[in-house]
């Protein structure tokens, strides 16, 4: 079968016009850069997460770096972290002075495996990154419990799981730091932007290390008489988000439950119509989980003449369907070769996995057309 409809891309946002309005509304207001409606944004996600403290930041990269700088990484300073992951974490460690430890994930879930981990610890470890695969959390409380023991930092790269939960707890909600992504193809959008949650005194670290190292934003000085009295008490960076950015977040916010109601839809119908097919095998979601259904990522085993690639090749070029794979190994990356791992699971995962259409845009007729391509490609 070729088609002649239009190109399904693997991702689209869904932006309205409460975003609209909302981002007019701060053109209109004089303010721009990070302010009223930053804070704003800050302190819905901080309340909805139960969180200590939250800071609006310009990228997920920014709030990983963030995170590893408050968190006291140095030269020396060793972070565990998957390599089945995107390469902002393993970038923002070493842009921190630390080393990136590379272990294995778990065969079911794709997450961080909690003993590979320990096994992982040494005396230089000071931190550990967990990620949160396509919207399945990972084992929140047995990473808690196995940073206590060991006192190290626990940090919650969340970028894919701003709605989801295990056993009650909100991913980002555990860790002393939580990162979150609100890059285009994200739960939900901002663009650009990110957003760090956690202690108060990490997050305090951040937010002072994420405008320039000032003891006062911007908005606290203005309307101040002597707007040029602040210090500088430490080098820092300019991460903040500006209130142009967090407009379209407060109100991507509001719509995020229907957002993830309208992805485990579209998941559950994959299940439903994918199942049984040899050698396609459907992502496995544990007892307690909600899932935020950032990715519905499937494996595509090297049978019957098919593989992810040649699979991904006829979406596209029969179909007009774009897909995703979410990740090449970082330690594959020519950047990160030097560091000599063993990570048999990671690696059959990356050379299987695909990542299907799943996002609310997608109407009942788009979702059905992906179903019948693939039962297409296998027959």
């Amino acid at each position: 079968m070729t088609t002649a409809a239009p190109f399904l891309p693997w991702n689209r946002p869904s932006i309205g016009g409460e975003e609209e309005a909302e981002v007019i509304h701060t053109l209109r207001s004089g303010w721009l850069t990070h302010g009223p409606k930053a804070t704003r944004f800050e302190e819905v996600v901080k309340t909805a997460l139960g969180a200590e403290d939250a800071f609006a930041v310009s990228s997920c990269t920014a709030a990983l770096h963030l995170a590893f700088l408050a968190a006291g990484i140095k030269p020396g300073d060793e972070v565990i972290t998957p390599s089945l992951t995107f390469c902002a974490a393993p970038n923002a460690i070493v842009q921190s002075g630390g080393t990136p430890v590379f272990t294995e994930v778990d065969p079911v879930t794709f997450n961080i495996d909690p003993e590979a981990a320990e096994q992982a610890i040494t005396a230089r470890t000071k931190a550990i990154v967990v990620m949160h695969y396509g919207g399945h959390p990972c084992d929140l409380l047995a990473f808690r419990k196995l940073a206590d023991d060991h006192g190290l930092v626990l940090i919650e790269d969340a970028a894919h799981a701003l709605h989801a939960s295990r056993d009650g707890q909100r991913a980002g909600s555990v860790g002393d730091l939580g990162v979150f992504s609100f890059y285009a193809n994200k739960v939900m959008t901002t663009g650009e932007g990110g957003m760090i949650v956690g202690r108060t005194d990490l997050v305090q670290a951040a937010r002072l290390l994420g405008r320039h190292g000032i003891d006062s934003s911007v908005w606290q000085r203005h309307g101040k008489r002597r707007t040029a009295d602040y210090e500088v008490t430490v080098p820092g960076l300019k991460y903040t988000m500006p209130d142009i950015t967090a407009a379209v977040g407060i109100q991507q916010f509001q719509k995020l439950p229907d957002f993830t109601v309208r992805r485990a839809q579209i998941a559950a119908s994959y299940d439903r119509s994918l199942a049984g097919l040899p050698g396609l095998r459907l992502p496995t979601v544990l007892d307690g989980v909600r899932h935020g259904w950032f990715l519905y990522p499937v494996l595509i085993e090297p049978v019957g003449g098919r593989s992810r690639d040649t699979v991904a090749d006829m979406l596209l070029d029969a179909y007009g369907i774009g897909t995703s794979v979410h990740f090449k190994p970082v330690h594959r990356l020519a950047a990160y070769r030097y560091v000599d791992c063993h990570l048999p699971v990671t690696e059959q995962i990356a050379a299987q996995q695909l990542s299907l259409p799943c996002y609310p845009a997608m109407t009942s007729a788009d979702v059905q057309r992906v179903i019948d391509a693939i039962h297409a490609i296998w027959t």
